[in-house]
């Protein structure tokens, strides 16, 4: 089995790396897919390795998929092909399987009967692989992704509805999930129970969507519905939307979604990401305030926070770090010594902004710790006197199992170091993070509708046999 499990794989990447992005259009006067495709591109930063859009005439799915960035794997003739009034679409961050075309969604089999696109993770596909295995379907090659689908087709092709696979086999997905599945005239959209990943309905011109954030929604000028319920099943067909709750609701929605994944002009359980934002520099600010000349953010996830710590610290905040916006993923690997200077090539320092001054250097988290170090080098060779990091998020101690890319536990940095070696580590002459309450505080909601795992390694979604991976770190 091809499992997606979470784990860095050897990449050396220093940061969460995003989740994936879904984005569906039903409508009888669309072309859906020309909806789907800037959907996508408003998506794009939640993965940049590969797309994909399956779309249908209500006779016969097509399907298109390539590796890279939305712009670059689309042309014209794609978009010609693509026809039909509904379609889905996917942009993908692997957690397994790398860059290989095979592992883009949205997935199909040969029959080109159903299509799924998956945002999430099954931290165990154990109850996946007994059900196909007592229907003779072979799972040596299949990722959690492809498995889902087999489970839908196994029951579809002896006669079930598209809503009854989903239910029959909805208690096997043992995991975080935001699906949307489809036939070659509906399209679902589905939530694990305790809706980890977000995933909202919109409203255009008759026709519905649905997107894992409402800023895509925006960008195709369609309204705001509402989100699709943890545990429900939501339905667009002729008939029009029709839902069904399949569990009981427990929401627990990943609250590093606030703090780093989503884009900021998004809606998230109300709340805009970009307020969140400011709110988690102003607690930062409050609780462990600094003296300094300057505050400096990481871009782009921290310019939101750092202008909230400057608000409440009266430190000016100015642009001091530049960033190339068109370092993504490559599949053309540079030179050794070029490889080894990423956060150089991603990021460089403005010598005016911060030489001679005592520098806040904002940024949202630290993972391995490898990436803050230079950071740090990186300012002080631009000539700052003194260089103080402020981190608006807790320490992260716990690696995730529902769709973030982290390393293994021992290889975050504050799973095995005190927050006074870290500081040491990255070479800073202080160091904050933002409390946990704080975090909490600045989202303007409750804990528990939050999954917090990689800061308390509390799961709200049973991890099972990954359980073993996991070792309890004192808090401090």
């Amino acid at each position: 089995m091809v499992g997606q499990t979470g784990q860095l794989n050897g990449r050396g990447a220093d940061l969460l790396q995003e989740k994936c992005g879904v984005f569906g259009v039903y409508g009888q006067d669309f072309e859906a897919a020309r909806l789907v495709y800037p959907g996508l591109f408003s998506l794009q930063h939640r993965g940049q390795e590969s797309t994909g859009i399956a779309a249908s005439d209500g006779k016969k799915i097509r399907l298109h998929r390539g590796l890279g960035l939305v712009a670059h794997a689309y042309q014209e003739a794609d978009l010609v092909f693509l026809k039909g009034h509904l379609a889905i679409g996917h942009n993908r961050y692997s957690t397994s399987g790398g860059f290989a075309l095979s592992h883009a969604q949205p997935v199909m089999r040969e029959d080109s009967t159903i299509g799924l696109a998956h945002n999430g993770n099954l931290p165990s596909t154990k109850a996946l692989e007994k059900f196909l295995a007592r229907h003779h379907v072979p799972t040596d090659e299949s990722n959690d992704s492809e498995m889902m689908l087999d489970a839908l087709r196994v029951l579809m092709t002896r006669g079930a509805t598209l809503d009854e696979a989903i239910r029959d086999v909805y208690p096997l997905f043992t995991g975080a999930f935001s699906l949307l599945i489809m036939t070659r005239n509906a399209i679902a959209a589905v939530r694990d129970a305790h809706g980890l990943r977000p995933l909202s309905i919109g409203r255009l011109n008759g026709g519905y969507l649905f997107s894992s954030e409402t800023c895509a929604l925006d960008t195709v000028g369609a309204k705001v519905v509402r989100d699709v319920n943890p545990g429900e099943l939501v339905i667009v067909d002729e008939r029009g939307l029709h839902s069904v709750q399949l569990t009981r609701a427990h929401q627990h929605l990943d609250v590093f979604e606030f703090v780093y994944f989503a884009r900021p002009d998004s809606l998230l359980l109300g709340k805009r990401v970009n307020e969140v934002r400011r709110t988690l520099g102003m607690h930062l600010a409050k609780e462990s305030p600094r003296a300094a000349d300057v505050v400096i953010p990481v871009p782009d996830s921290a310019i939101p926070a750092a202008e909230g710590y400057a608000e409440v610290s009266g430190i000016p905040v100015r642009t001091g770090l530049v960033k190339n916006r068109y370092i993504h993923r490559t599949f053309i690997q540079p030179e050794q010594h070029l490889r080894e200077k990423h956060v150089e090539m991603k990021l460089n320092p403005l010598p005016e902004a911060v030489a001679g001054k005592n520098v806040i250097v904002v940024d949202d988290s630290i993972v391995r710790g490898t990436t803050s170090r230079k950071l740090v080098a990186m300012i002080r060779r631009a000539g700052a006197k003194r260089v103080h990091l402020a981190i608006s998020s807790p320490p992260i101690r716990y690696p995730d199992f529902y769709g973030i890319d982290t390393p293994q536990q021992q290889d975050l940095i504050a799973s095995t170091m005190s927050i006074k070696k870290i500081t040491t580590y990255i070479g800073a002459d202080s160091l904050q993070y933002l409390s946990f309450d704080g975090m909490i505080a600045a989202t303007g909601l409750p804990e528990g509708v939050f999954s917090t795992s990689c800061f308390t390694g509390d799961y709200p979604i049973d991890i099972h046999e990954r359980a073993s991976d996991i070792v309890r770190v004192p808090a401090g």
